[in-house]
């Protein structure tokens, strides 16, 4: 790599002790400065007047606290079993202690979706805590070899050239395609890198920092293969058997499809054709095709681009208005505490010179893992935002693709193909499906209340057109323009604004869509509350004691469930409600789909979720705030125990749970401990956690969880 920047700068920042504490649920300062760039510390992008989600939510709580007669902070109330001041026990001393099976797990066929496990309780340890009556073990870790000729890992050693054949930092998204009845291809999203926790203190410049994290990011494609335990899952250290291994990373070319490939706003000094990217970044959550491909969304992009000069003034639009707003709306800016600096060794991160180059980034790319020489592509067709990730389902014949912005105030999308999906497996099919997500209608959503007092949060929601891949329904803007610019076309249709929508996912079973809804720590503050603001205020747990105390914002976020009309995702219309309202059973305003408040366990900022065989609901947490390790979550969404929050398994200290994927007959759970020790005030020598305890040092694993035998 080359840059014109020679002059001398500051070496990557050691987060400093007098850092130390949680900024936003129980992330660490080192969390938000390298994953999202601070995101929250700056004002919110979406400046739109746009009706915001707590609006709609507020004023159905609103109602049902008329008919209660009982309103609390920030305009929730008291839902569930648990009144104001009913004293909630622990959810650890209840369940799986009451009841016939007197806290011994009652196993059956199904495993995961059947299992009376005894739930979890909050914990701060450096481990990976599962029920009893079952286990886990490590599949891969950062820094294990995925191609061959892969050098044995050493963080004080490291090369480019040996990180581009090793397994890289951090792991987000897992999806799993079978290749055989004992082998499958993993692949995984390597998220973002932390220097500070990665590499010994002083060992590299900030110029081999820069560039080994470059190639640390991307994704990694794995052969793994069963164990001898029922439900467990190895890496195929035999690499010479592990042929369709890969490792994605910044000298990949992806190739851009859809209406916006090739358009003058895609074409920089280094691709004059505006139809080949190299590399992806930042890569959250993702989903599963069914023709076996990967869909990985490119999230916080925005944090990598700066300027050696002048910010470059947004481009001007087909119908003669100039964007102003072209980075701000996405977040990307002249950002002086820009610990990365890859501006200095690759100039197309500096928007001095290259202005384009960031809108080469935002969209969904999608990887066939059978291929090992296909070229992954970039779908313009799905839109340009701050992706989560992307899940699709089948209606009516047609790839049906739900996708949520995750950025406080950002919105829930949409896509619906024009074509229909080939079932027939050939080779012919694979390509026709391949074809897809290139032609159909993008949509955007508004949620409204129903305005009965009917006591529940719930509503009718509508998607509202966008473009599809031959017209524009945005005034002043041409496809390609609402495809790179999505989040300003949605700004002008008038779509609900939501707190940090993430993961959305179709059930398989009962056909209803989930969103998870994470939190938005400044609602009520920078983020002025609305009069129907459901949690402005909510209670999360600090001090010595974890004591549950008051903070502005909601911070322990929502689940949302969507019902299409008529079961068909293809329609512009459907029925919503809240499903969960997180936090901690104690405090006024959780609610849990009306299932006793006194038998869940504590939920706090949901953020990936998964279905089993039964049509259970599980449910990962990023940036828990009431005071414990994140962890994963099993609920029922029909039935009697409908709403029964249950924890399954923690995390270690300084981890965010990713990645879960229930596989192979509900035998296995796949999930993703990502940057274990990730805790203001960490350093590579004084690391705050050591797991997976195979070194001194903490490493990113992915790992799956099993019924022991």
């Amino acid at each position: 790599m080359t840059s014109a920047h020679t002059e001398t700068r500051r070496l990557l920042p050691i987060t400093p002790v007098e850092r130390d504490g949680q900024r936003h649920g129980s992330r660490s300062y080192l969390t938000c400065l390298y994953r999202c760039g601070n995101a929250c510390d700056r004002p919110e992008p979406n400046a739109s007047d746009n009706t915001h989600v707590q609006e709609v939510i507020g004023s159905a709580l609103r109602r049902r606290a008329v008919l209660r007669g009982a309103a609390v902070g920030g305009g929730a109330l008291v839902l569930g079993a648990a009144g104001a001041g009913a004293a909630v026990a622990d959810p650890v001393e209840v369940a799986g202690k009451k009841g016939k099976n007197k806290g011994r797990n009652k196993l059956g066929k199904g495993v995961l979706g059947t299992a009376n496990f005894r739930a979890v309780p909050p914990n701060k340890r450096d481990a990976v805590v599962t029920p009893d009556g079952f286990d886990h073990n490590v599949v891969i870790r950062w820094g294990d070899p995925v191609v061959a000729g892969a050098p044995a890992f050493d963080p004080a050693n490291l090369t480019v050239d040996a990180v581009k054949k090793q397994f890289g930092y951090n792991n987000d998204y897992v999806g799993v395609v079978p290749t055989g009845r004992n082998t499958a291809l993993m692949v995984v999203n390597h998220e973002y890198d932390d220097p500070d926790l990665m590499y010994p203190t002083g060992r590299y410049s900030q110029a081999e920092i820069a560039e080994l994290g470059l190639y640390t990011h991307g994704l990694s494609v794995v052969q793994i293969k069963r164990g001898k335990v029922d439900g467990s899952w190895y890496r195929e250290r035999n690499l010479s058997k592990a042929r369709k291994n890969r490792r994605i990373n910044v000298d990949t070319t992806f190739r851009v499809t859809g209406p916006a490939a090739g358009h003058e706003l895609l074409k920089t000094g280094k691709d004059r054709s505006g139809r080949r990217v190299m590399g992806t970044l930042n890569n959250c959550a993702g989903g599963l095709t069914p023709w076996g491909t990967i869909l990985s969304g490119e999230e916080n992009f925005n944090q990598y681009f700066n300027v050696s000069g002048e910010m470059p003034a947004g481009p001007t639009l087909a119908d003669g208005t100039a964007l102003e707003t072209a980075y701000s709306r996405y977040g990307i800016g002249a950002n002086p505490s820009d610990p990365r600096q890859w501006l200095t060794i690759d100039d197309r991160f500096d928007m001095t010179t290259e202005p384009n180059e960031p809108h080469r980034f935002g969209w969904i790319v999608q990887v066939d893992p059978n291929d090992p020489d296909s070229l992954p592509r970039k779908h313009t067709m799905l839109g340009r935002f701050k992706h989560e990730g992307a899940n699709m389902t089948v209606s009516r014949g047609r790839a049906v693709v739900y996708m949520g912005d995750d950025e406080r105030g950002d919105y829930l999308y949409k896509f619906v193909s024009a074509n229909k999906v080939d079932r027939r497996g050939s080779k012919r099919a694979h390509r026709h499906n391949m074809t897809l997500l290139d032609e159909g209608t993008l949509y955007v959503a508004k949620l409204t209340g129903d305005g009965t007092e009917d006591g529940v949060s719930d509503g009718r929601g509508e998607w509202i057109k966008l473009c599809t891949h031959n017209r524009s329904f945005v005034p002043g803007m041409t496809v390609a323009e609402v495809l790179i610019f999505t989040r300003h076309a949605a700004d002008k249709v008038g779509p609900t604004r939501m707190d940090r929508p993430e993961d959305v996912e179709v059930n398989p079973v009962n056909g209803k869509v989930y969103a998870a809804l994470t939190n938005n720590s400044n609602r009520g503050g920078s983020i002025p509350a609305d009069e129907a603001n459901p949690v402005t205020s909510s209670q999360v747990r600090s001090g010595p004691a974890s004591e549950l105390t008051t903070a502005s914002g909601n911070r322990n976020g929502y689940v949302l469930e969507m019902t299409a009309s008529g079961g068909d995702h293809t329609r512009g219309t459907f029925a919503w409600n809240l499903f969960l309202i997180c936090g901690d059973p104690e405090a006024p305003e959780t609610y849990f789909a009306g299932f006793p408040k006194e038998s869940v366990s504590r939920i706090s900022c949901p953020d990936n979720l998964t279905f089993d065989a039964k049509g259970n609901l599980w449910i990962s947490t990023d940036g828990n705030a009431l005071g414990a390790n994140d962890g994963l979550f099993r609920v029922p969404v029909s039935g009697p125990k409908r709403g029964e929050v249950k924890q399954f398994l923690s995390v270690p200290r300084g981890a965010e749970c990713c990645g879960p994927l229930v596989y192979d007959g509900d035998r296995s759970l796949f999930f993703a401990p990502q940057h274990p020790g990730e805790v203001s005030g960490a350093t590579f020598e004084e690391p705050a956690s050591t797991w997976p305890h195979s070194n001194d040092y903490p490493r990113p694993s992915v790992c799956v969880a099993y019924q022991r035998r």
